[in-house]
């Protein structure tokens, strides 16, 4: 029984990357076009032990109990391959009759990426660009696995089922099962001069540059899924997803609550005393903001549909400016003169303070009667 990690020369604990590495150096060391005809079996014997430790079913099979294990016999899959036997005898195999070979092509896998976004391209949705290598198709063998100007042939041992039966006596008698191709692993097909491109495999690690359209009101920490734009498959199978999470920088003037954008707008004591009109630049253009007379500190003006789109439901929140009234710290004799002055005129020139009643709410009604009982 052929030990397929002594084949590829890998420890029985090897990753998936370093059982890859060590058949693709053996794969262009074994190629008959390089080593000569001679080389033929032992490239095959390379090419047969890649197969079983690449595919993680068959990898489990196998280290489980051997090549018995994954052609029906002995070990961990004896029982089901007795089962196997006379569902075959009485029912013909699964599904009635012969089953066909097994398409070659194992599915990609997903890739994550990370997104990096500004705020505008949050409010207002964006298309995006990122370069990220991964797996894609080889471009010598276009995924079919063979080298140029060959192609897989049929394979001799199973005439291109990709089944062999095998006849085994029981207590019912003869009994006929069948079993996937141990040459070609129920492919049906045989690739005699893998592509040097790709060592076989039907693709490679090229970098590639992918289009990302955002839609607005993404927030940080989701992702968006592009579908088939992952790693190639295996042997031509199909590609994954590409999923690429959004990180969103830090805006130096409006932050994001919800859908709705916030910002604060200082102004001076005498605009917010007089009331005044003051021109703001939104991510929108510039737009302009009444200010009342009397205008205290933490009033809040909303300027409605300029705040983030609204993902998948439309329209806009709003931008929040939240009034700042700044008052002068440094004061010449001209100033002073004229606010004492108007401090006179006020009768604020011998100031008075009060605490300010909070009106009682609810819940602090319902405290004050419960406690007085």
């Amino acid at each position: 029984m052929a030990d397929y990690y002594s084949i590829l020369g890998v420890d029985r604990n090897a990753s998936a990357d370093e059982i890859k590495k060590a058949y693709r150096k053996l794969a262009r060391k074994l190629h008959p076009d390089v080593a000569g005809p001679e080389s033929a079996e032992q490239f095959k014997a390379v090419n047969e032990a890649y197969d079983v430790l690449s595919n993680e079913e068959q990898r489990r099979l196998y280290d489980m109990g051997g090549e018995d294990a994954l052609h029906g016999g002995g070990g961990a899959g004896a029982g089901f391959g007795a089962f196997q036997d006379i569902f075959d005898t009485f029912f013909g195999g699964m599904g009635g009759g012969q089953r066909g070979p097994v398409p070659r092509g194992r599915r990609g896998q997903d890739t994550l990426v990370a997104l990096d976004l500004d705020l505008e391209d949050v409010v207002f949705g964006a298309d995006k660009e990122i370069t990220h290598t991964l797996a894609v198709e080889c471009p010598v063998c276009h995924g079919t696995c063979a080298a140029p100007g060959t192609q897989p042939i049929t394979c001799s041992q199973c005439g291109g089922t990709g089944t062999v039966q095998r006849v085994t006596q029981s207590l019912l008698g003869q009994m006929v099962s069948q079993s996937a191709c141990p040459t070609c692993h129920g492919h049906g097909t045989v690739i005699v001069t893998p592509c040097h491109e790709c060592a076989g495999e039907g693709r490679v690690r090229a970098t590639k540059t992918i289009n990302i359209k955002v839609p607005a009101g993404v927030e940080s920490g989701m992702r968006i899924r592009l579908a088939g734009q992952g790693d190639a498959g295996v042997e031509g199978g199909p590609a994954g997803d590409l999923f690429a999470e959004v990180r969103i920088r830090p805006n130096a003037l409006f932050q994001r609550v919800g859908d709705d954008l916030t910002c604060e707008l200082q102004i001076p004591m005498t605009a917010a005393a007089l009331g005044t009109q003051v021109t703001v630049d939104t991510l929108d253009g510039p737009r302009t903001i009444t200010i009342q007379p009397g205008t205290a500190s933490g009033t809040v003006v909303a300027l409605s549909g300029l705040g983030v789109g609204r993902l998948h439901r439309g329209g806009r929140g709003d931008l929040k400016v939240s009034i700042a009234v700044k008052t002068p710290t440094r004061l010449d004799d001209v100033q002073r003169s004229l606010l004492e002055e108007l401090a006179k005129v006020r009768g604020e020139d011998i100031p008075s303070a009060r605490l300010v009643e909070h009106n009682a709410g609810f819940f602090s009604k319902m405290r004050d009667k419960f406690s007085n009982k």
